[in-house]
């Protein structure tokens, strides 16, 4: 009976009010999602000894695919899957540290007259143009502790032509020594810190005039 008082108009309200209702709890729960524990990325960077270069780089921000351009931390249990840790996060997009972390390790030596950005303005000489390969935890038992690799590819470009004046393939490996995320991002940060010092060091030893 009373349903069919109802005018037509008045009853489009009232299941539009049920269904914002709904959307509004969707909201909450969705809202309510754990905050992901943050990680820092802080390479141990090997020692670079050597002279001093005379020339001013520019690092751009490296290329990856989107599965790694992510504040997630990933890993693979099979060559042909890749997901990511739970409730773990980097503090970062992964290129954004990656770039930082070549910036800080370049000016770390003291062996280079400048290095930034490439976007900064700098008047550089060279653009150091990377691309990460790889950057994830991987698995070969369920349960045992994974191995990081990082493989990152990077190319020295001379300026104002950008022609490639070096390539440097650094590709390396660390176990972590327990299956548990503080154990697994100190082993990326062994491999990433072999990794970005590998590229420093190369690209320092090459006496290109500038």
């Amino acid at each position: 009976m009373t349903e069919s008082l109802l005018h037509p108009l008045s009853r489009r309200n009232a299941i539009l009010g049920a269904s914002a209702v709904v959307l509004s709890g969707c909201g909450t729960v969705l809202q309510g999602q754990p905050i992901p524990q943050l990680y820092v990325l802080r390479p141990q960077l090997p020692p670079s000894m050597g002279p001093r270069v005379n020339w001013r780089l520019g690092v751009a921000a490296p290329d990856a695919v989107a599965s790694l351009d992510t504040q997630r931390i990933a890993l693979m249990r099979s060559a042909t899957t890749l997901d990511y840790f739970a409730n773990a996060a980097w503090t970062d997009r992964l290129t954004l540290i990656i770039q930082r972390q070549l910036i800080q390790a370049f000016d770390t030596t003291g062996r280079i007259s400048s290095v930034d950005r490439d976007t900064s303005g700098l008047e550089a000489d060279f653009v150091l143009q990377t691309e990460i390969r790889d950057f994830q935890a991987r698995y070969d038992t369920p349960d045992g502790a994974p191995q990081v690799v990082v493989a990152i590819q990077a190319k020295l470009a001379r300026m104002p032509q950008r022609e490639i004046a070096a390539n440097i393939n650094a590709t390396q490996q660390a176990m972590a020594g327990a299956n548990e995320i503080n154990s697994i991002v100190v082993a990326f940060n062994q491999a990433c810190g072999a990794a970005i010092g590998q590229i420093v060091n190369s690209t320092l030893a090459m006496q290109m005039p500038a």
